[in-house]
């Protein structure tokens, strides 16, 4: 037992600083605090205590992010990058939420994979797709990069490791160690890959996550599909380059720990509200016209073809010569 306190808990010495009761932790409204994206990518390279602070700086994971810059606008999807752990499996890549991995991607394979695969959305033609599934949990644990990450992530994974086993879930959820996902102060931060309860794979972003509230993710979020208001960043956007928009909102906690919310305005699209619950509208709800109040009027126009306007000038034209010749006939008597 003093084993498992031990794995679920930061020392003292670094709690306060950077662990679990640091003053930061809670102070912001985190809901939708992610950019709007339709794929994410992530390459398998090395183990988090070899990564350079900027990973993405080095190796593969450089060739990946500098075509992701320099042909940014030849994405269909909005993508984004990252690097989990590799250990013997340097090289392969995932893809979410296509749910592929590609096996042993060299530097010099990145160029035509990128544009086979994330270019053009076809299979890569030197490798072969292999479809995954299950659930996939990336914690990020990025200490290279800032110390935070580094002490809350670890404690987190250390208690899903504990978590998945006693449930007996190992064989379907797969747990990695990941680089910087943005925002060192909402760690620990990780992201969720898994079905919703319409069965589409959907990638959840969490902040501010302790050790506590992993039983949570496990029983509500990856079981039910129920997403965790209090500590919910943003969710991946639907495949095809349109991520889903979230309304503007305001998040209350009350006393009882049950998340309200607040609308702002609706300004159409979809969000994801608690307990799985969407808010999906098709457009704005436009206002009901103003009624006047007076006589009425109906008046009734319909265009004619380039036919009927002739034929109605020959007629016109017919009647204007017989009245100029009745009135010169009268004049003429």
């Amino acid at each position: 037992m003093a084993e498992v306190e031990n794995l679920n808990s930061v020392p003292a010495s670094e709690d306060t600083e950077y662990g679990f009761k640091r003053p930061e932790m809670y102070s912001t409204n985190i809901a939708n605090s992610i950019t709007s994206y339709g794929r994410h990518v992530f390459v398998l390279y090395k183990t988090p205590e070899a990564w350079l602070s900027h990973v993405e700086e080095e190796g593969l994971p450089q060739r990946f992010a500098t075509l992701l810059k320099d042909r940014k606008s030849d994405l269909l999807v909005q993508t984004k990058l990252n690097v989990c752990e590799g250990g013997g499996s340097d090289g392969d890549v995932l893809i979410f939420p296509d749910m592929i991995r590609y096996k042993g991607v060299k530097d010099t394979d990145v160029e035509g994979f990128f544009e086979d695969v994330l270019v053009n959305g076809k299979p890569w033609s030197s490798g072969v797709q292999e479809e995954i599934s299950g659930t996939f949990v990336f914690v990020c644990t990025h200490a290279s990069r800032d110390k935070r990450c580094g002490v809350c992530g670890p404690v987190i994974l250390e208690r899903f490791k504990q978590e998945i086993g006693s449930r007996g879930l190992s064989d379907q959820i797969t747990l990695k160690r990941c680089s910087h996902v943005g925002q060192h102060k909402y760690a620990g931060n990780l992201i969720i890959f898994c079905p919703d309860s319409a069965g589409k794979i959907t990638g959840n972003w969490y902040g501010y996550v302790t050790p506590d509230d992993v039983p949570e993710l496990l029983d509500q979020h990856i079981a039910k599909g129920e997403i965790i208001q209090r500590i919910w960043r943003g969710q991946m956007g639907l495949p095809g380059g349109e991520a889903e928009q979230v309304h503007e909102q305001k998040v209350i906690q009350n006393g009882n720990g049950v998340v309200k919310e607040e609308s702002k305005g609706f300004t159409g699209g979809c969000c994801q509200g608690s307990n799985g619950l969407s808010c999906c509208q098709d457009e704005t709800p436009k206002p009901e016209p103003i009624k006047k109040e007076g006589k009425k009027c109906t008046i009734w126009f319909q265009p004619l073809d380039k036919e009927e306007f002739y034929i109605g000038a020959a007629v016109v034209g017919a009647i204007a010569t017989i009245a100029m010749a009745f009135t010169f006939f009268k004049r003429s008597r």
